[in-house]
């Protein structure tokens, strides 16, 4: 028998069929008479139950397509932003942020902290990961740890990440542990890395390789347009020597040459530009989601909020002040002693301390205390004088 306390703790689903290991104490079941084994500890024989909780969720998110390659996002050639969901306190974090630098220094970065185990680890990275998704500047979003062991690992394999990864907008870079190391969070993300270095590794390009590259391209296309430009101006020296007329031509030509020329350098000068207003575009784009202007104007804010609020509340007082008192006079109108303010009196048997409302209900002789508005009177009946008109 396993109570459902102790059922909730379990990490795997139990199934029909499955060989376990259990500890527990051996009670009696008194209506029928029947020994039963308590349990408190239930464990799958011959493989651990957090073994068989990955197998078991693993095969059930499969199910349902969250590991599928056809869902998963190519990453962007040149990021300008990029998310971290780490922990500030591990290595993991410095390895990345090295090697981003390193090969990518005009990159943008933006820092999710999170536990990245024990428990409410796995609601706080599935949390940094919906947060990240509302930044709209974010091109590609790396999560990550250092090794550990297969429970410091645990949080990375919960439903909760595995799906906050698959609803994410921006590709995932899993980077979780060791090479050896797969995890849930592996398989869900769309390129998975085997250390936290390799996954910045493949985030960003090197700037330096580029502009070499650029640097290379651009000697060898000047090699290549200056050999053709000799190999074609001995064309045409060969063909003005045969041809006298075509020199005419060629003077024509140049002169278009001249002209495509001038407007070549136009439309560069003017595609510089346009590149430069889009670049300082950007520039104040990022300038503007800087977040000390939101803190600036939220405390500038706050001030008016508070006096809004005072005003409010003012207002709530008064018109619940007016409710007390218009209330309080309600209750004083009919209240008895009201009544008895104007003149009347409440009359009680002292024997019995009954209310007399008929004078058949008193004889001559009886004590009776008469209350008035203020204070009472001790009175003695001499005479009853029935109600002639019933």
């Amino acid at each position: 028998m396993l109570f459902r306390s102790n059922g909730l703790r379990l990490r795997f689903a139990l199934q029909e069929g499955l060989h376990v290991i259990v500890r527990g104490r051996l009670t009696v079941y008194e209506p029928r008479g029947e020994y039963q084994i308590v349990l408190e500890h239930v464990e799958p024989k011959g493989i651990g139950a957090l073994q068989l909780a990955f197998e078991q969720l693993k095969e059930r998110l499969a199910a349902e397509g969250l590991f599928d390659q056809k869902r998963k996002k190519s990453l962007p050639a040149f990021p300008c932003a990029v998310g971290l969901v780490t922990s500030i306190a591990g290595a993991a974090i410095h390895d990345i942020l090295t090697v981003l630098q390193k090969r990518w220094p005009l990159l943008h970065i933006i820092i999710a902290p999170v536990q990245v185990q024990g428990e409410g680890a796995a609601k706080q990275i599935a949390d940094a990961v919906a947060s990240l998704n509302s930044i709209r500047k974010i091109d590609v979003i790396i999560i990550g740890r250092g090794g550990g062991s297969w429970e410091d690992l645990w949080s990375f394999n919960e439903e909760a990440v595995v799906r906050a990864i698959v609803a994410s907008r921006i590709p995932v870079v899993s980077a979780v542990g060791h090479e050896i190391d797969v995890t849930l969070a592996d398989l869900a993300a769309d390129v998975r890395a085997p250390t936290p270095s390799a996954a910045a590794e493949m985030v960003v390009p090197v700037l330096s390789r580029l502009v070499e590259q650029l640097e290379d391209y651009s000697v060898r296309i000047q090699r290549v347009m200056t050999r053709r430009c000799v190999f074609e101006r001995h064309r045409l020296e060969a063909y003005l020597s045969e041809i006298s007329h075509m020199r005419f031509y060629v003077q024509d030509k140049s002169q278009l040459v001249d002209e495509l020329t001038s407007r070549l350098c136009q439309a560069v000068a003017e595609l510089r530009s346009t590149m430069k207003q889009r670049v300082d575009g950007r520039h104040q784009d990022l300038l503007a989601c800087n977040p000390l202007l939101f803190v600036k104007q939220g405390l500038t804010l706050i001030p008016q909020l508070v006096t809004r609020l005072q005003r409010q509340m003012k207002s709530v007082i008064l018109h619940r002040r007016q409710r007390i008192q218009h209330a309080v006079a309600e209750l004083n109108n009919l209240s008895p002693l009201a009544i008895l303010g104007r003149g009347y009196s409440i009359l009680q048997n002292v024997g019995t301390g009954r209310i007399i409302r008929h004078a058949k209900d008193v004889r001559v002789g009886d004590e009776l205390a008469a209350r008035l508005a203020r204070g009472q009177l001790a009175c003695i009946v001499k005479d009853v004088i029935p109600d002639t008109s019933a």
